[in-house]
């Protein structure tokens, strides 16, 4: 078995560190330059040169042999590293493309860093400055981070249904603040970052609002948990079973009649209250308020997406900079060739590719639509925005353990910066709305829309399978097939029962989910690649969309004969066209993983790519 190098040497032994392979550049081939900088939106002001930039400082490259007490405090120290670096707290919370770049970066140096930095400036200081006062406050012990920021939602038995959390916030008309209490052990926070490390820990907690006797609904609260010496008075903190991934000092935390002055309650068009206890809300079903209270939520998918898509495109960063550089036995006698020289390799690498390709333009177009959205197109675009998290989360599993599994041994060992990044995905995929949670929210919403217009499909005597073009048009009738055969099934449900109903229809409204995602994300790959002037570089683009399109129609093939959108004899070239596809990117392998941009210092201080 090949065991990871951790750099240690004794006695007179040198290591030489073989020159890493690169790309070759011609004016006959694609540039990688150029890939990179279609797949980042470099330019004037864009925040990825920033956080990519960062990954060349070697205090964020890994550290082995640390235990889990020394890599929470790690964590904690890196933050404070990110915080220097940048400067300035508050306009970093202020912009969800900067937070979205930064997961992106951060979750390739360290997966427990982009989570906690994730809560700290979106859903705490970003939910501070969201609120009506946040001018008055004084933030400045958070900014200079003597203070980190937490955000207290779920409870142990409200999870995706946290609308019906039951922690309270009471008010209390004689101090004009507020009581904040935890009614039972399933109503404890669970899984927020409060335990020690880090120091000194305040927390926005998510609340009802008892006034007088009656529940307006969930509010967040702002309540400090912890100075130098533990937990405040009626605060209790329990630490939690290591997770998979990343560790985080995640904790179960209860409150037992914490007092809160009035300037504690987060206020907002969602709703105001005065010193008095008077009321107002211009909201008057309380699950939209505690939506409006908790809006974070959204940027929070944007980031957790933006984490899974970073770790997806460096875990084949890595991969294919492996297959490059390690050789193995040849057919013939006496030959060693790189692993990249077997096809088997190569194409499971390249379709890996085709979808980071895909996942990354689809969070480029969602990101943009999610924050410039007028309101009157809001709903939908937060609706898009939680479709293509869970679509880029699920994806990235897939691309990282391919990735993985291509690195052989070498890639289960963290120190080589490829193990932690399927369990840091699992983590994502249950973040800021479990998965299959938000899709069913989303399906449903979907499932009342118009139904999806057929883009003009060349007939089946003409059409070519392995036409990008054609292949979109295929995707796009199949989930209009879907979304039919959805709303057939809610139809043929048992009337007077709506959960029966939803049952019979959910299989369906998923794969329409599914399927909306993927037409997405090709119309996303389409409008990228269309911006690209230099042929080479465009004729790879158009391989990689082609790639994508065949093996998300691979097996829906049937389908699509059945209902006479393809011919017997184009259902059986789909492998051939696959292949086709492959062989024609297979030479241009490395110039695809170059073009993810992952620093040669960050590459360098992996092992498995730099010792020999």
């Amino acid at each position: 078995m090949d065991l990871p190098m951790t750099g240690a040497t004794t006695g007179p032994l040198r290591t030489v560190v073989p020159a890493p392979y690169r790309a070759p550049t011609a004016p006959g081939l694609p540039d990688s330059r150029a890939l990179t900088a279609l797949l980042l939106r470099d330019g004037p002001g864009n925040p990825h040169a920033f956080w990519r930039g960062l990954l060349r400082d070697e205090r964020l490259h890994h550290h082995p042999r640390l235990r889990r007490e020394e890599r929470h405090r790690e964590t904690y120290d890196r933050l404070r590293l990110v915080n220097e670096r940048h400067g300035d707290a508050i306009a970093l919370a202020l912009d969800p493309r900067g937070l979205a770049a930064a997961h992106e970066w951060l979750a390739v140096a360290d997966g427990a860093l982009a989570t906690v930095a994730g809560i700290h400036y979106n859903l705490f200081l970003g939910s501070l400055l969201d609120d009506d006062r946040s001018a008055s406050r004084d933030l400045r012990d958070i900014t200079a981070m003597d203070r980190v920021g937490t955000f207290l939602c779920t409870e142990y038995d409200h999870g995706n249904d946290a609308a019906a959390l039951r922690t309270t916030a009471r008010h209390d008309p004689r101090s004009r603040g507020f009581v904040l209490h935890t009614p039972d052990r399933g109503a404890r926070k669970y899984m927020p970052n409060t335990g020690p490390a880090g120091g000194p820990k305040s927390a926005v907690v998510a609340a009802r609002l008892l006034v007088a006797g009656e529940d307006h609904g969930v509010f967040l609260f702002l309540t400090p948990l912890s100075d130098a010496d533990g937990p405040l008075p009626g605060i209790r903190i329990e630490e939690l079973p290591d997770r998979v991934g990343s560790p985080v000092d995640h904790c179960a935390t209860t409150f037992d009649g914490v007092r809160l002055p009035y300037t504690a309650l987060l206020q907002g068009a969602h709703g105001t209250l005065t010193p008095d206890g008077r009321f107002d809300s211009a909201v008057r079903s309380p699950r939209r308020r505690f939506l409006s209270a908790i809006g974070r939520v959204t940027t929070g998918k944007l980031c957790m997406s933006a984490a899974t898509l970073g770790g997806a495109r460096a875990a084949l960063a890595i991969a294919i900079r492996h297959a490059h550089q390690r050789h193995i036995s040849a057919p013939a006698a006496g030959r060693r060739v790189p692993l990249a020289a077997h096809r088997s390799h190569t194409g499971r690498l390249l379709e890996a590719v085709a979808h980071a390709f895909a996942m990354t333009f689809l969070h480029r177009r969602t990101t943009a639509v999610a924050i410039d959205a007028p309101e009157a197109e809001r709903a939908e675009a937060e609706r898009e925005a939680a479709i293509a998290k869970g679509w880029i989360t699920w994806q990235a599993r897939q691309v990282i353990t391919e990735a993985r599994e291509r690195c052989g041994a070498r890639g289960l060992f963290p120190v080589n910066g490829l193990a932690e990044h399927a369990a840091n995905t699992e983590g994502a995929i249950t973040a800021e709305g479990d998965n299959l949670a938000i899709w069913c929210k989303a399906g449903a919403e979907l499932l009342f829309a118009p139904t999806p217009s057929v883009l003009p499909a060349a007939p089946p005597g003409t059409s070519d399978v392995a036409d990008p073009d054609a292949l979109r048009a295929l995707l796009a009738a199949v989930e209009t097939c879907w979304h039919e055969r959805a709303r057939a099934d809610l139809r043929s449900g048992p009337r007077g029962d709506s959960l029966a109903r939803w049952n019979g229809a959910s299989g369906a409204v998923l794969e329409l989910v599914a399927l909306h995602a993927a037409g997405r994300a090709a119309d996303a790959f389409a409008a990228a690649e269309a911006t690209v002037g230099h042929g080479p570089t465009r004729a790879v683009l158009s391989d990689l969309r082609r790639l994508f399109l065949l093996r998300t129609l691979a097996g829906r093939t049937g389908e699509l004969l059945a209902d006479g959108h393809l011919r017997a004899d184009q259902v059986r070239d789909v492998p051939a066209a696959v292949e086709r596809t492959i062989a024609r990117l297979a030479p241009h392998l490395a110039c695809l993983g170059d073009a993810f941009g992952l620093p040669e210092e960050y590459l360098a201080s992996l092992p498995m790519l730099s010792e020999p």
